[in-house]
């Protein structure tokens, strides 16, 4: 997209998005508007830094996402709504009701 101000770049293509966030990250910066944006509400997090402080943010919390913590919080998501989900099964049978799953919102 180009404006009088500002050219904005959007994709999908998963060659463009690696090529973006992998292979030329320091050619992508968010520049000093997006920073000006959303260092208002974010302060200097990942999401509204470029270079060195975006690099630290990203080493410290790295850990947070891997494969063991996701799988650990998803699993504990999982238990938990499938118990809740067992409980209105089990409590339409005790009345024998019919449930919609498919309209179904925890």
């Amino acid at each position: 997209m180009l404006s009088l101000f500002r050219t904005i770049v959007y994709t999908a293509d998963p060659a463009n998005v690696e090529y973006v966030f992998k292979t030329n990250f320091a050619n992508y910066s968010k520049g000093l508007y997006l920073h000006e944006i959303l260092s208002d509400y974010m302060g200097d997090g990942i999401y509204a830094v470029d270079g060195d402080k975006w690099m630290h943010q990203r080493k410290a919390s790295s850990s947070q996402f891997s494969t063991k913590v996701l799988r650990d919080f998803s699993s504990e998501i999982f238990k938990t709504n499938g118990l809740k989900l067992a409980g209105i099964i089990h409590q339409a049978a005790n009345c024998s009701k019919s449930i919609d799953i498919q309209g179904f919102i925890c």
